[in-house]
């Protein structure tokens, strides 16, 4: 009787995970296809010459040599530092800011919660084409406003100098909203006793934010870093729309130098080196990060 019982129980187990296999299989089998097995290729071919017309050759580190006196790749490599500079700072302050005055009650606060969140989910190539119009150096109406305080306003994506920077306020604007959310929900779950035992010591607001709130939300800032930097060495859409990586190699980024390579060069060896060396960058970022908030959770 207990053997047919134990072999009840075992068969129901053996049913129970067959059924979660079936459910986790089609996008293990696709994250498979998809991602594994590219990035090993990958992995393989920077240390290889292929044009994906011949056989690939095996050239060792000629690829990184390659890199290493190839000047487009640092302008792309610096393009990608200074971009990672600006939007990481400028959509954590952003995103916090909206998350503190939107968790007030206030009136219509859904609607402006979801206004602010709209722009991650609308078409980036639709964001980006509307954006063009608005930085237009004559007729767009960015422009237009600035030119009653400054005599010559900048020239934003027809400007070298500028357009760096005009892909930097579209992706802070862009990812803000999302990011928002993010720093809403670890606001909500910061106990209300706290600010209530802090108003009775008497600290003002800025005390009970600096000592209360930041501490509070350091799992979310350590997350929301974490995201934003990954996804800003990723960048691609909006410079491939906006600038096309111009004016010259002004915003021209590790991912676009990538593509260029291997799409419009047929260089893949190249290009996977590149994109080799951009995954270890990043890998060592995120890996610091880590160490720090460590660091950071033992203080």
């Amino acid at each position: 009787m207990a053997q047919v019982i134990k072999k009840k129980t075992n068969s129901l187990k053996i049913k129970k995970n067959l059924t979660g296999l079936s459910f986790i299989l089609p996008n293990f089998a696709g994250f498979l296809v998809f991602t594994v097995i590219p990035v090993f290729f990958s992995f393989i071919l920077a240390f290889m010459k292929w044009d994906s017309f011949s056989k690939p050759e095996f050239v060792g580190l000629a690829n990184f040599t390659k890199m290493w006196n190839d000047t487009s790749f640092w302008i792309s490599f610096k393009n990608t530092i200074v971009y990672t500079v600006g939007v990481v700072p400028l959509t954590l302050i952003c995103a916090l800011g909206l998350a503190l005055l939107l968790n007030q009650k206030i009136k219509g606060v859904s609607f402006f919660r979801t206004a602010f969140f709209f722009p991650y989910v609308t078409s980036l190539v639709a964001i980006a084409v509307v954006w063009n119009m608005l930085f237009h150096p004559t007729m767009g109406p960015i422009n237009q406003l600035l030119k009653v305080v400054i005599a010559n306003p900048p020239g934003w994506t027809s400007s070298s100098d500028w357009a760096l920077w005009a892909i930097v306020i579209v992706s802070v604007w862009r990812g803000m909203g999302y990011y928002m959310i993010l720093y809403l929900a670890g606001l909500q779950s910061i106990s209300k006793e706290l600010y209530e035992a802090a108003s009775m010591d008497g600290a003002n607001n800025w005390k009970q934010f600096w000592n209360i709130t930041l501490p509070s939300l350091r799992p979310t800032t350590f997350f929301v870093t974490v995201m934003l930097v990954i996804n800003s060495f990723k960048v691609f859409d909006l410079i491939q729309v906006m600038t096309d990586g111009g004016p010259g190699r002004s915003t021209n980024v590790l991912v676009y130098k990538i593509y260029n390579e291997a799409f419009v060069n047929f260089e893949f060896g190249y290009a996977s080196a590149i994109s080799l060396v951009m995954f270890v960058i990043v890998l060592g970022v995120t890996v610091i990060q880590f160490s720090w908030n460590k660091r950071m959770e033992r203080v």
